[in-house]
């Protein structure tokens, strides 16, 4: 299956869902116009890829937001459900990046992880 890569923006994350290379992460803040538009081809993506074959048996997806908007959390939720649903979804970890002195950050990862039955890692961004 082909990668799905977007650049990152003042206003949107870098997104590099690389199944060849192992890599799957958002990156940078996340603060678009229209989250819903900007997201919608990471769930078309995520539809294909996490409910085929090609899944290895163990996977991660980083999470490394410096920040991200209530509109952006509402579709982060949204591809945590989608992965959560999916036949992969005991081969899936989310690791969750926070700054050491940004708490709210490290609360909104643990949220999520009482919300989601997905294994969740949480690390501190290397400053």
């Amino acid at each position: 299956m082909e990668s799905l890569f977007i650049n990152s923006t003042n206003q949107t994350p870098e997104i590099n869902f690389n199944p060849e290379s192992g890599t799957f992460y958002i990156e940078g803040k996340s603060l678009p116009d229209n989250p819903i538009d900007f997201y919608q081809p990471v769930f078309d993506w995520a539809n294909k890829y996490f409910y085929s074959d090609e899944v290895p048996l163990a996977l991660t997806l980083n999470f490394k937001l410096e920040y991200y908007n209530t509109a952006s959390s509402k579709q982060i939720a949204k591809l945590f459900k989608l992965l959560e649903q999916s036949p992969a979804s005991e081969n899936i970890t989310i690791k969750w990046f926070y700054f050491e002195e940004d708490t709210d950050m490290l609360e909104a990862g643990e949220r999520y992880e009482m919300l989601i039955k997905l294994d969740f890692e949480f690390d501190t961004f290397d400053e």
